[in-house]
């Protein structure tokens, strides 16, 4: 062939569409930055930041910063971001995740260096932020794992508000009767799975719609609660004390571990659930991608026909799921009654369930991104919570917002793309 026909055959080509990077990355970094530089402008003073607690064995100081400074140093660490992100875009890629990272630590050590600037006598308590994070994370973590088994297998479960709520009130309530917090531990979760039969029942064994059948789950639960509540748990004095007395699990300090600065009282002086929650995760992550369980699993979410081929039993493994789920989810429930010594009222869950499933979708139908998810819906309900106490000068009604805002962002896909599992709500057979 000729080099004339070579060049008119190239002329002639049909071009070759190359899709454009998404400006997502890009765009938060940018506004992050935006608002930064807001905030340093209405910054004076100085901010005062506390890394210690009294139980601590080796006292940090606090840290005292001008306000204007670090944020105007914080707000030059997202443009520098933001640069990035539009440098790796003209190159056709797009930022790692640990720059996400820390363009949301730095947005957030700015928005609280301008909380606290110029305040005299108030003091910005870094470990009881984390702390407090961690242990409204416990819920939401135990409810994404309660998605990600039900989900991964082919079953939707919106049922994890109901599976909370039930469970925190068993357990409140078995733990008041006995007198006995560890007796309402083991209960919880089996309020739960009481919650995953129906949700079988009708779900998978009658084919309703699965959606449909856990916001029923959800309602139902909500309305016999509280029921029970109003005539039993508080009809009176005697029987708050007799049926929910608001019996605590202790606190357990890992020895040396608990005192070590700032990570010994946030992740080793908690109660017996939250050391469940890290083996559960652990275990939940290898067991998923490293066993023959959890290829069995994910193979009845992803294409439960050729499962069935290989002779896997999809509807047993679904039901298994399932039930495992509302265990999960019915232990997280527990954290709000007995983990925290709280008697149980109306609609204690609070829309964490719907708060996990977004956990859940944002960590991609996996453990340790679950975790990941929870654990920012945590710290930005804490954050709203502390900087309440603290006297932020935002509008109280707008800083309670700040979870809720979090999640919607998460659940419109703002942070990216994720695919579910091919056959999840999908009858079989």
């Amino acid at each position: 062939m000729s080099s004339a026909t070579v060049e008119k055959t190239m002329s002639t080509a049909t071009p070759v569409l190359v899709k454009p990077v998404p400006m997502k990355a890009f765009a938060s970094y940018a506004v992050a930055a935006v608002l930064s530089a807001v905030l340093t402008l209405f910054s004076h003073g100085d901010t005062v930041f506390q890394f210690a607690t009294s139980k601590d064995f080796v006292q940090i100081p606090s840290l005292t910063v001008n306000a204007t400074v670090a944020g105007t140093l914080l707000t030059l660490v997202l443009l520098g971001a933001a640069g990035w992100a539009w440098f790796l875009r003209s190159q056709r890629r797009t930022p790692s995740v640990w720059v996400s990272v820390l363009v949301g630590i730095a947005f957030v050590l700015s928005f609280l260096t301008w909380a606290g600037a110029g305040r005299d006598q108030t003091v910005i308590p870094m470990v009881t932020l984390l702390a407090g994070a961690l242990s409204l994370s416990v819920p939401l973590i135990f409810g994404s794992m309660a998605g990600c088994v039900g989900e991964r297998s082919g079953t939707i479960n919106i049922a994890i508000e109901g599976q909370l709520l039930f469970g925190a009130f068993l357990g409140a309530v078995i733990a008041s009767v006995v007198g006995n917090a560890w007796l309402g531990l083991l209960v919880a979760p089996l309020a739960g799975m009481a919650v995953s039969l129906l949700l079988v029942l009708f779900g998978l064994k009658y084919r309703v719609d699965q959606i449909i059948v856990g916001v029923v789950l959800n309602v139902l639960v909500l309305g016999l609660t509280s029921f029970f509540y109003s005539t039993v748990l508080n009809a009176s004095t005697e029987s708050r004390a007799h049926f929910n007395s608001g019996i605590s699990l202790p606190i357990i300090e890992i020895p040396v571990l608990a005192q070590i600065p700032v990570i010994g009282p946030v992740f080793f002086r908690q109660t017996i659930l939250v050391y469940i929650m890290y083996v559960v995760v652990a275990a939940l992550q290898y067991m998923l991608f490293r066993s023959r369980w959890g290829l069995r699993m994910r193979a009845c979410g992803e294409h439960p026909q050729a499962a069935d081929t290989v002779g896997i039993n999809v509807m047993r493994t679904r039901i298994n799921n399932a039930l495992l789920g509302g265990a999960l989810a019915g232990m997280g429930g527990a954290f709000f009654t007995i983990g925290h010594g709280l008697a149980f009222s109306k609609d204690m869950a609070s829309g964490n369930g719907y708060i996990a499933l977004a956990a859940m979708i944002l960590g991609g139908w996996s453990p340790i991104g679950g975790v990941a998810a929870a654990l920012l819906f945590g710290f930005a309900m804490n954050l709203g919570y502390t900087l309440s106490i603290i006297g932020s000068p935002m509008p109280s009604q707008i800083v309670l917002m700040i979870p809720y805002v979090v999640t919607i962002l998460a659940i419109a896909g703002f942070v990216g793309k994720v695919r579910p599992p091919a056959a999840e709500g999908v009858p079989y057979p």
